[in-house]
């Protein structure tokens, strides 16, 4: 045990494969423990570098591990792939971590702290009831709109109307159908309140973190951009540049290029799509509320909607607002308008 510098973990639920490597790369340790047994087998070895996918849990043992003074790396799925030999299973998978682990271009996902990835808990929860609230609405409209009653798209229309439909005796709908709506409408506006709620519990993170503050200066950047980046980058020194925080969301160009012709095709949709969406999200209600301002960067995206149309425009602002939030963390200002 005393020659392992590279160790290798396949995370599970209750099972753990282990594999470790000397500084040649020859594999001098393979092991597979219990849930109960890894933190005091790890404690046991010489500090090294441990690594592993990034999946459930793993930002938790990373935190445990680098409290016994070993190095701690979570590598994404995708980048570990590829160096697995045979077939797939647990044994083969701790060593593909092993081995990617000591490529030097290989990049780690930073490890959050409790508390980064409890704000991401809210976020979590809160996107997962939208869609249920989403789900539920459209359960309704479809519902509705077997008896001939017909609602105009958009959730605001339903609550201007839902009211006056229940309470019509004349609209011939049963009374086991309106009974049945009724309680998928009380539902909806439960969960209208508990979104309320959690958007409450996120403003209430902004006020207490100068950063996400910061952050809002940007136009297009409100309360869920600002507190999911600032619970996803514990530090923006880890991106070389603002184009690499871009390119880590995803929002760059993929490339196709070959003998020295560079040819561009969609963005990557790399790094983490909750974030990714919230920003093109952001950058859809900037571009709504233009009207008639004539600041350089509302006339940019005006001359940009009309020369590649409403959808690449907000993609590519989504990309501005993503570099200047990483410019806007490492140098510590505020967004200033350019007129």
């Amino acid at each position: 045990m005393n020659n392992i510098k590279t160790l290798g973990i396949d995370l599970a639920k209750n099972s753990f494969s282990l594999v470790g490597m000397n500084a040649h790369g020859k594999v001098v340790l393979r092991k597979t423990l219990s849930r109960k047994k890894l933190l005091a087998y790890v404690a046991q070895l010489n500090p090294c570098f441990i690594a592993m996918e990034a999946c459930s849990g793993a930002h938790y043992w990373a935190r445990e591990f680098k409290l016994l003074g070993h190095q701690v790396a979570i590598i994404a799925a995708k980048f570990i792939e590829p160096f697995r030999t045979g077939g797939k299973n647990d044994n083969n998978d701790a060593e593909a971590i092993c081995e990617a682990a000591m490529r030097p271009n290989i990049w780690h996902v930073p490890v959050k702290t409790a508390e980064q990835q409890a704000v991401m808990t809210l976020h979590r929860v809160r996107q997962g009831l939208v869609k249920e609230r989403t789900s539920m609405i459209n359960q309704l409209r479809g519902l509705l709109s077997e008896f001939g009653i017909i609602i105009p798209k958009g959730r605001y229309s339903l609550h201007d109307v839902i009211g006056d439909i229940l309470e019509d005796a004349d609209n011939k709908l049963p009374h086991l159908a309106r009974e049945m709506t009724s309680n998928l409408w009380q539902r909806i506006k439960q969960a209208n309140e508990q979104i309320l709620s959690y958007d409450r519990a996120l403003s209430k993170q902004v006020r207490e973190d100068s950063v996400a503050k910061r952050l809002m200066t940007i136009p297009g950047v409100g309360e869920q951009v600002a507190t999911a980046v600032t619970a996803n980058v514990p530090d923006p020194r880890l991106f070389k540049n603002s184009r690499q925080f871009c390119a880590w969301l995803g929002l760059v160009p993929r490339q196709f290029t070959t003998g020295g012709k560079i040819r561009l095709g969609r963005i990557t949709k790399r790094g983490d799509k909750y974030l990714r969406m919230c920003l093109v999200h952001g950058a859809r209600a900037v571009m709504a509320n233009l009207r008639e301002k004539e600041d350089k960067v509302s006339c940019w995206i005006r001359e940009l909607i009309a020369r590649r149309g409403y959808l690449k425009a907000a993609v590519a602002l989504a990309a501005r607002n993503a570099r200047l939030i990483w410019t806007l963390m490492v140098k510590q200002e505020d967004y200033k308008v350019i007129n």
